[in-house]
């Protein structure tokens, strides 16, 4: 087990993010994913049952519902595979906390807070292309902003690829640790910025109390089985794939050499067919 949790399991994504011990950790990622744009000074933790129920493959999904100071609704959402219409769903999370803040009554005139989803993506959904996609309401032809009420942030954890001297600034930062941390033997960053102290002590597996420490590993025997599932699958298709172009091609009395190099099948397997 290494020296610091591993962020990409339910408990170390949640001891991290989602405590109210360290939301300051959370307060500082987000200013650094939205630099420029808005400064958050705290959040508030909501109910995580506020969010749409959505069970399939949930020992891959991971997420936090807050609240800022000022009224936006944040979801924060660590997955670890892709699902089925991704983007959809990550959509209808959104939408849904929108809808929630309506009001009884003819005094609502539909004064909306803004609400934000960030998505951690451990794999690429379709077209993606780098680190950083960010989704606004915006005017098709000039890209004029529509409204800031909704939007979206998915951070494709694939596509970064950066040693730690070559982090440009704090959000590449933060996304170097949480993508490298249990494999570090040190925190990288703490001379930088204060919030990697905080980070080193809250994620430090040998700080964690017994119980603390049977949970986290829990969560990491449900994430490497949940993770062993899924290449398994992936292995068991890509091989399926490959008996049904070696069947063709037999159907074309392709010579084998031609086939094990087109398929990587052996000839025996091939012979089977």
């Amino acid at each position: 087990m290494g020296k610091f949790i591993n962020p990409f399991t339910d408990y170390g994504f949640k001891k991290i993010f989602g405590q109210e011990i360290s939301k300051d950790l959370l307060i500082d990622f987000l200013n650094d994913l939205l630099k420029g744009e808005r400064v958050i000074t705290d959040l508030t933790f909501l109910n995580n049952e506020q969010l749409p129920k959505y069970d399939e493959g949930r020992g891959l999904i991971y997420d936090i519902y807050c609240c800022t100071d000022t009224g936006e609704k944040i979801i924060v959402e660590m997955q670890n595979k892709s699902q089925l219409h991704f983007k959809e769903r990550a959509l209808y999370y959104l939408s849904n906390a929108i809808v929630q803040q309506g009001e009884k009554g003819n005094e609502w005139k539909f004064n909306i807070k803004a609400v934000y989803g960030v998505f951690f993506m451990n794999f690429l959904f379709d077209h993606c292309v780098k680190l950083r996609t960010d989704v606004i309401l915006a005017d098709r032809d000039t890209g004029e902003l529509f409204s800031d009420r909704m939007r979206q942030v998915f951070i494709a954890l694939p596509l970064f690829n950066k040693e730690e001297d070559a982090c440009e600034n704090d959000f590449e930062r933060w996304i170097y640790t949480l993508k490298n941390m249990e494999t570090l033997k040190r925190m990288p960053f703490k001379a930088r910025k204060a919030v990697f102290e905080k980070l080193e002590e809250i994620a430090d597996v040998a700080s964690l109390s017994q119980e603390e420490r049977r949970r986290y590993e829990n969560s990491v025997n449900v994430y490497r089985t949940n993770l062993c599932v899924l290449y398994a699958a992936k292995e068991e298709g890509a091989k399926e794939k490959s008996l049904s172009i070696a069947r063709s091609l037999k159907e074309l009395n392709t010579p084998i050499d031609v086939i094990v190099k087109s398929t990587g099948l052996s000839e025996e397997e091939i012979a089977a067919l």
